[in-house]
């Protein structure tokens, strides 16, 4: 995932209760923002780099918790950078424990310790290459079925519900709210739709496009159900609201939840689709796509989100 605001990216891995800083290159370690400081004196050195910011989070099966380490996982990460061309630049990595699986967060700087641009063409194909090759090497859990597809192998309409999938599921983990999704959603060009019981403002369901193709949430997978990704969001408003106190990171006490505190720019056109590392995940996918009338739809959902 790649962005633009350091000071959003930063202050969501590290300013969170459940977080553990475990290394950081390039920048000083004193707090938020003097990573923050570093991270965009070195970005000037590329000044037409709009998107500075690269963000990747990597998770492991809780089959491997016994496998994992602090040390260990943060050898992995770089392990995994290397395999991604993540090289020559700064960046941090953070463990967070806000959920049973162990996973990390790297924040790294597009911009390199020479000026150069790294790469996120083809991020996808090398993010499959790096997991499947380290999962083998250290002897990970493989997980089973349709979480174990080779997504650069499908073709059509199966390749368009799991990029889908993808895309909507890393939006969820940083959304709070229906509004803040919905504008997560257009920066990866996905519009959202909303289906309503006749004759009121009930919502019964959502629907996903994108590239004039529809389809209804639950149709993606039963995680982006309507009733599912509200209950989602209502948990990520909640350890926001549980964490407002916290301002800013020390050594010893770093803070940490699975929603972050991200800027929101206006969607823009032709930026890059992401994809974060996973090496556990899992889905199935049911029925088809639903309509809405555009103007009711505006109207109705306004009146949903006033509640």
């Amino acid at each position: 995932m790649t962005g633009r605001s350091f000071g959003g990216c930063v202050r969501y891995v590290l300013n969170r209760k459940e977080a553990t800083l475990l290394e950081a290159f390039g920048v000083r370690d004193i707090n938020a923002a003097t990573m923050i400081k570093d991270f965009n004196i070195q970005r000037m050195m590329n000044p037409k780099l709009g998107k500075a910011v690269g963000h990747l989070v990597l998770s492991w099966s809780k089959e491997d918790q016994s496998k994992l380490s602090p040390a260990i996982m943060a050898e992995r990460a770089k392990e995994y950078m290397d395999f991604m061309k993540i090289k020559n630049t700064q960046y941090v990595i953070v463990q967070h424990t806000d959920r049973q699986n162990p996973h990390v967060h790297i924040v790294y700087n597009r911009v390199d310790n020479d000026g150069g641009t790294i790469t996120d063409k083809n991020n996808f194909r090398r993010n499959e290459l790096a997991c499947k090759a380290i999962t083998a090497k250290y002897g990970y859990h493989f997980a089973s079925g349709k979480e174990h597809v080779n997504r650069d192998r499908l073709k059509g309409s199966e390749k368009f519900r799991y990029e889908l999938f993808d895309d909507i599921s890393l939006v969820l983990q940083m959304a709070r709210n229906w509004k803040q999704f919905e504008n997560y959603l257009k920066l990866q060009h996905i519009r959202l739709h909303y289906k309503y019981k006749s004759g009121t403002d009930e919502i019964q369901g959502v629907s996903f496009s994108r590239d004039n193709i529809q389809l209804r949430g639950s149709a993606i997978d039963r995680s982006l159900s309507f009733a599912n990704i509200d209950k989602q969001l209502k948990l990520n408003q909640q350890a926001e609201l549980e964490q407002q106190s916290t301002v800013m990171y020390t050594p010893s006490e770093i803070t940490a939840r699975s929603t972050p505190f991200i800027e929101v720019p206006e969607p823009v056109a032709g930026s890059q689709k992401s994809h974060s590392a996973d090496w556990f995940g899992g889905f199935d996918f049911g029925g088809g796509a639903g309509d809405v009338d555009e103007d009711e739809a505006k109207r109705k959902r306004k009146n949903y989100l006033k509640r």
